[in-house]
């Protein structure tokens, strides 16, 4: 296996990107390390607000909302996930597994914002983020969740199994193309070369590709043992917890009932299903989006 490293010349034309490089090193495990990228922008002491991504994105999908976040006094911590965006990439797609992205992605945290943040979270950024609430409530202010849910098994959709075949075996995995087609509004033809740009190759896609294998959505799977023990802390979770879902996502756009039935801290939030918005929420409605992050840090007393 290799650790793929980003060429920075396919950056070079980002719109809309102005931000600073940050890196962390990372222990990826079996003997391998690697860096990972991310975005630090605000003031170092301003409440931190920790910005997930997911599948097949990158920190590039948070440009909207950050200045918004920055202006309104937070610092906007975004990293690009281990296989995506700028940091490394490890080529092989059965190196990557849930437990070893928590671990990675935990790894960043305590190395960068090990106190206590805000969190926005969507896709995999969810699966992540989530169950890290569930597995340390205490080092979360509130959480804004979008598109996103924690699976313990059971029987997955239709259209999910298409979405994991479909990543799995397609010759043609063009992540700006996904990007374009899972959100309401239309992007520019510089905006997915942006997305297209951590990709350049077919090694440069193995985490891409594998992320969907790897959603514990089907009995017996990995992950399952570990989400049902991160419920009971996030089920339990009593701060401000706020969801905002895209409602024109057919795979997740339904998920958000589950979480505001469940969780303690999203009872009498003003949940929202935001009209034309897709999966990609972060492009379709950056500004709601930001306001609530704003408005339930308010309301936790974070900001």
């Amino acid at each position: 296996m290799q650790i793929l490293k980003a060429d920075p010349a396919n950056f070079a034309a980002i719109p809309d990107y102005p931000f600073a490089e940050n890196w962390t090193d990372i222990d990826l495990g079996d003997g391998f390390s690697g860096r990972m990228h991310y975005l630090d922008e605000g003031p170092a002491d301003a409440p931190p607000v920790l910005l997930l991504h997911g599948e097949p994105s990158w920190s590039y999908l948070y440009r909207k909302m950050i200045p918004t976040l920055v202006e309104a006094g937070f610092r906007c911590l975004a990293p690009d996930l281990i296989g995506f965006g700028k940091s490394d990439k490890p080529d092989d797609a059965s190196f990557y597994s849930y437990d070893r992205h928590i671990d990675w992605l935990k790894q960043w945290r305590e190395a960068v914002v090990p106190g206590p943040a805000a969190l926005f979270c969507q896709d995999w950024g969810g699966l992540l983020g989530l169950r890290m609430v569930g597995e340390e409530p205490e080092r979360f202010a509130c959480v804004v969740a979008s598109n996103t849910f924690l699976p313990t098994g059971g029987t997955p959709s239709p259209a999910f199994l298409m979405w994991r075949e479909f990543a799995k075996s397609s010759p043609e995995f063009k992540i700006g193309e996904l990007l374009q087609r899972a959100t309401a509004t239309t992007r520019t033809d510089a905006e997915i070369a942006a997305y297209d740009a951590p990709f350049p190759d077919e090694p440069s896609k193995a985490g891409a590709r594998a992320f969907p294998q790897l959603v514990p959505v089907e009995d017996g799977m990995e992950g399952i043992a570990q989400n049902k023990a991160a419920w009971e802390g996030l089920a339990a979770y009593d701060k401000p917890f706020l969801t905002l879902f895209g409602e024109d996502d057919p795979i997740t756009g339904g998920l958000a009932q589950p979480l505001i039935d469940r969780i303690k801290g999203a009872q009498n939030m003003p949940h929202t299903m935001l009209p034309k918005c897709g999966h990609f929420c972060q492009e379709d409605r950056p500004a709601e989006l930001a306001q609530g992050v704003i408005d339930t840090a308010k309301k936790a007393g974070f900001l």
